[in-house]
């Protein structure tokens, strides 16, 4: 009876922490956060800072060909739609206003920096966005988000660190 028990708790802590896995690395690939998101969530329900650093980070690069297959495919698709229009053209211009000038003038590094700055309305969603628009090659692009990427979780994973005593 002991030894079911122990295995019942082991488990359990094993499928919570799975599950808290999964949940930082949704919220890494949702547009309402990503992986400024992901990695306090992960750090704060007691995953491993590495391991919540790796995954939210890999899962937040994910975006990207998600979003490039998307652009490609369905929204073209999708197009025909008023409505579907309507709100496409707004996010588009959003993007484009947010990151415009910097890819306009910058590009590829311009597109990195818009990326990298862990705030509201940047990041790998709207710099794939603004990549698209501006019609920059898709390798660089990538690579661009992917870099901008990499430095805004670092600015997070160590701010959430940091705050939560988590190099003690």
């Amino acid at each position: 009876v002991a030894a079911t028990k122990i295995i019942t708790f082991a488990a359990s802590n094993h499928h919570k922490m799975f599950l808290d896995i999964l949940i930082a690395m949704l919220w890494s690939i949702s547009p309402f956060g990503e992986a400024k998101l992901g990695i306090p969530y992960a750090i704060l329900n007691d995953i491993n800072i590495y391991l919540a650093f790796v995954l939210c980070f890999f899962a937040n690069v994910l975006v990207f060909p998600l979003m490039s297959f998307f652009l490609d495919v369905v929204n073209r698709y999708l197009m025909k739609w008023y409505n579907y229009k309507k709100a496409a053209i707004f996010v588009g211009r959003r993007a484009k206003a947010g990151a415009g000038k910097n890819v306009k003038k910058y590009g590829f590094w311009g597109l990195m920096i818009f990326v990298l700055v862990p705030i509201p309305g940047t990041g790998v969603y709207a710099g794939t966005i603004a990549g698209y628009l501006f019609g920059m090659d898709r390798k660089k692009a990538f690579l661009a988000n992917t870099i901008g990427i990499f430095f805004s979780c670092l600015i997070v994973w160590v701010t959430t660190v940091l705050t939560t005593g988590g190099f003690n």
